[in-house]
C-alpha cells in the first residue's frame, strides 16, 4: 500500500510536482497560504487541508517546497506547524532551497520527537517540475531516504543521497554556484552578440551546439529572445540562494569572487529594478534595452 502524501507549497514548482504525484496514483493532501493556487490540484483529485498541522494529521510523508528559510521555520515550528502534531513513524521532507543550518536544526528537533526528516532541494526549474525530470539532492536519515525514494522518482529522474542532515542543501548550494556562472555567461554572451549585430537565434543554436552548451542557455536563451520573463525560477529566490551559498562558503573559509559578482547583479535586478518576481533570465534587462 502506497503511503499518503502531504504537500505544502503549490507555487511554480510545487503544483507540477503534485500533479506528477497524482499521476503516480498517490493520495495527496495539499496546503498553500493562497488557497486558490490549489484549486486545479483539488480538481485533479488532491485533498485540501487548511494548515500544515492539518496536512500532517492526514499524511504518512509530508513534503514542502516554499520560498524562504523563514517560511520553512513557520511550517515546522509555527503554532499550526508540522511539529505541533507530527508523530513517530512520519517522514518530513523539506524540498525548499534553504540553509544547511536550518536543515540540521529541523533534524535535531525531529530526532527528539522520534520523527525522520530529509532535506531534499531540487534543480530543474518549472520545466523539470512539469516533466517529472527534476534533480533531487538529499540529506538526512538514510532509512527515510530509502522509504521515500519511490516518491522522489515520481517527480525526478536524478535522485542522489549525500549524507547527514544539511548535505542536500550543501549540494544545492554547489548547484546554484554553478548556475550563477552559466546565467551571467549567457547574459553577457547575448549582450555581446546583439551589440555585434549577429543573428541571435543562430548564435544560440551554434553556441549551444558546442563546448559552451549548458542548461541555462538551452532553456532561458529562447525565452529571452521571445521576450518571455515569466519565472521558471524567481529572480528573488535565486538572490536568496546566492546569499546562502556565500554565507556557507564564508563559514568554510572560502572566497568565491564570481559568485559574489553574480549576487551583486541579482541584487540590482531585485532591489533596484524591482524585478524579483521575474524569472532569473530577466538579468539581461540590466543591459538589454541599452544595447543597439
Amino acid at each position: 500500500m502506497q503511503p499518503t502524501i502531504g504537500f505544502i507549497g503549490t507555487g511554480v514548482m510545487g503544483s507540477s510536482m503534485v500533479k506528477n504525484l497524482l499521476k503516480a496514483d498517490y493520495a495527496v493532501t495539499v496546503y498553500n497560504r493562497t488557497k486558490h493556487k490549489t484549486d486545479a490540484l483539488v480538481a485533479l483529485g488532491a485533498k485540501w487541508a487548511d494548515s500544515p498541522a492539518a496536512v500532517a494529521q492526514q499524511s504518512d510523508v509530508i513534503l514542502s517546497i516554499v520560498g524562504y528559510p523563514q517560511d520553512v521555520e513557520a511550517i515546522y515550528y509555527g503554532e499550526q506547524g508540522l511539529f505541533s502534531v507530527a508523530q513517530t513513524g512520519q517522514i518530513l521532507v523539506d524540498m525548499t532551497t534553504s540553509t544547511p543550518t536550518l536543515a540540521q536544526k529541523i533534524a535535531a528537533s525531529a530526532t527528539e520527537k522520534g520523527i525522520q526528516t530529509l532535506d531534499a532541494p531540487v534543480s530543474g526549474g518549472d520545466i523539470g517540475a512539469k516533466k517529472g525530470t527534476l534533480t533531487i539532492m538529499v540529506g538526512g536519515d538514510r532509512a527515510a531516504y530509502d522509504q521515500v525514494l519511490p516518491i522522489f522518482e515520481a517527480m525526478g529522474q536524478s535522485v542522489h543521497y549525500f549524507g547527514a542532515a544539511g548535505s542536500g542543501q550543501h549540494t544545492k548550494m554547489a548547484n546554484q554556484i554553478m548556475i550563477a556562472g552559466t546565467m551571467t555567461g549567457m547574459t553577457e554572451m547575448l549582450v555581446y552578440a546583439k551589440a555585434a549585430g549577429l543573428d541571435l537565434e543562430a548564435v544560440l543554436k551554434t553556441v549551444n551546439g558546442g563546448s559552451a552548451q549548458n542548461w541555462s542557455l538551452a532553456n532561458y536563451g529562447p525565452r529571452i529572445l521571445a521576450n518571455d520573463y515569466t519565472p521558471g525560477f524567481f529572480a528573488k529566490h535565486f538572490l536568496k540562494d546566492l546569499k546562502i551559498a556565500l554565507t556557507e562558503s564564508e563559514k568554510m573559509g572560502l572566497t568565491l569572487p564570481a559568485t559574489h559578482q553574480a549576487k551583486k547583479l541579482y541584487a540590482r535586478l531585485v532591489n533596484e529594478e524591482q524585478l524579483g518576481d521575474d524569472g532569473t533570465q530577466a538579468l539581461i534587462k540590466l543591459w538589454w534595452t541599452s544595447v543597439k
